[in-house]
């Protein structure tokens, strides 16, 4: 077998265990529950009168670890070695691989929030700030996924 043929079967096991949609279902879900951690802990701290910026990074924080214990335990549950160490040493990757997805994510929010800048409040809560907090978890979802699929979990074929 050449060493091409052996990288595209690489890269095709790779998009293969990407696109599987028992995986990203589970991923998603998990996803939803990490945004109400985000959205809800950068709300508060917003209304509380934290600058925006810092109270949407404090969100993604919550959520990324909260996000890491649900996918850990349940999404890829079947990936990677069980105790203490490893757990922490994933942790410690995924942070760093999320890295990404949370820099489009802020870069998302502040062109949403800052750039376009709408005001809309509703029932006395900046309306415009949580629609801005949600579209930057959209996108940076999907970064996250990838990264955290390729490099966290390190995936493979099923």
């Amino acid at each position: 077998m050449s060493d091409d043929t052996g990288l595209r079967d690489t890269v095709d096991d790779h998009v293969d265990s990407l696109t599987s949609g028992v995986r990203f279902g589970k991923f998603a879900s998990v996803g939803v529950v990490g945004a109400m951690f985000d959205v809800t802990t950068a709300t508060i701290l917003s209304e509380l009168g934290v600058f925006p910026e810092l109270a949407v990074f404090v969100g993604i924080e919550v959520a990324v670890v909260v996000m890491f214990l649900l996918n850990d335990n349940w999404t890829f549950s079947e990936q990677g070695a069980g105790g203490i160490l490893p757990t922490l040493k994933r942790l410690a990757r995924s942070n760093v691989v999320r890295a990404g997805g949370i820099l489009v994510q802020l870069g998302t929010f502040w062109v949403v929030f800052r750039v376009i800048a709408l005001d809309l409040d509703l029932l006395g809560i900046d309306a415009w700030f949580v629609f801005a907090k949600v579209t930057g978890i959209g996108v940076g979802m999907l970064v996250n996924y990838v990264a955290e699929s390729l490099f966290t979990w390190r995936v493979q074929h099923d």
